[in-house]
């Protein structure tokens, strides 16, 4: 398809085919469904702009229109999912220099976010107000991934195998698909796919939980549908009742890593347990941490010179 477009077409249908040959198949939906609304809104911004015509100036105009909507990460998410289609326009010789090379990115000002992880003090007054008797529900999901650091979409595909109570380790080599119409999917990525060590407090907790279920079946999915707002919802409602900040299960996962990483856990065991792809994601992701605890490793450290005669 692509080898018939010509420089005088219209840039939202080369980009719509671009997505079709080069990411249909070949990313995870979430990623796909991504692409597709870049593509809605070039639509809306520039739907008469020709390739031919997308030089810097254009380019730059089109990320400004697209950042009055958006934050700036937003903006710099939208302006990489175009730069691979164009820099492929300009090697096929459709548009004659890289319009993206030295692109300015704006944005809104970001809104004001919610707390992203709880203390450990407000994690022990959390967990203390679960219902945590009789047969599985959303309270022991939430335990679960309080104690593990799971995503949401790992922890909803859990079946009773996946648990290895001799080793005290979880395993997890899947997702749920509950963004669509449920099943289990691969992992975001190949270094998501690990072993979790757990506590021997879970290990019995969960042996007599899961012996009556099947072991291929999910433990926590009663039908294909299952909604990230439901459970936070829950979760919210404990936060509430408990009279602590009111988190998300994925605050739950930060919550988890920070935990850790206070308690002097390296940054490299973090990021295993985590699933992250590398130690940096881990850095970005935990930077005001890892600062605060640098802060501390200075003050020990002049603590100890000061000490030496």
């Amino acid at each position: 398809m692509l080898s018939k477009i010509k420089a005088n077409d219209l840039f939202c249908d080369y980009y719509a085919q671009w997505i079709s040959v080069y990411k249909e198949g070949a990313v995870r939906k979430v990623t796909m469904d991504k692409y597709k609304m870049s593509h809605s809104w070039i639509v809306k911004l520039i739907p008469e702009l020709q390739i031919c015509e997308l030089n810097r100036v254009t380019y730059q105009q089109l990320l400004n229109n697209y950042a009055r909507y958006h934050e700036r990460q937003t903006t710099m998410d939208f302006h990489h999912q175009l730069k691979g289609a164009i820099q492929d326009a300009v090697d096929d010789g459709l548009i004659e220099k890289d319009p993206t090379r030295k692109a300015i990115i704006k944005g809104k000002q970001p809104s004001k976010k919610k707390d992203k992880y709880i203390n450990q003090f407000e994690l022990h007054t959390l967990l203390s107000s679960l219902n945590l008797k009789g047969e599985i529900n959303w309270d022991w999901f939430i335990l679960l991934v309080a104690k593990t650091g799971m995503r949401f979409s790992e922890a909803l595909a859990l079946t009773p195998k996946d648990f290895d109570f001799a080793h005290q380790t979880l395993s997890i080599s899947k997702t749920w698909d509950y963004k669509g119409n449920g099943g289990f999917l691969p992992t975001k990525n190949r270094s998501s796919v690990r072993k979790i060590q757990i506590d021997w407090q879970t290990v019995i907790q969960f042996s007599e939980l899961v012996r009556k279920i099947p072991e291929d079946e999910p433990i926590f999915v009663k039908k294909p549908c299952v909604y990230n707002s439901t459970v936070n919802s829950i979760l919210a409602r404990h936060c509430k009742k408990a009279g602590i900040t009111v988190i998300t299960i994925h605050g739950l996962r930060h919550t988890h890593a920070s935990l850790l990483l206070f308690a002097g856990v390296s940054i490299a065991s973090v990021a295993r347990r985590l699933g992250h792809a590398s130690m940096t994601t881990t850095q970005k992701t935990y930077l005001h941490i890892i600062q605060e605890l640098e802060n501390q490793d200075v003050d020990l450290v002049m603590r100890s010179l000061s000490g030496l005669s």
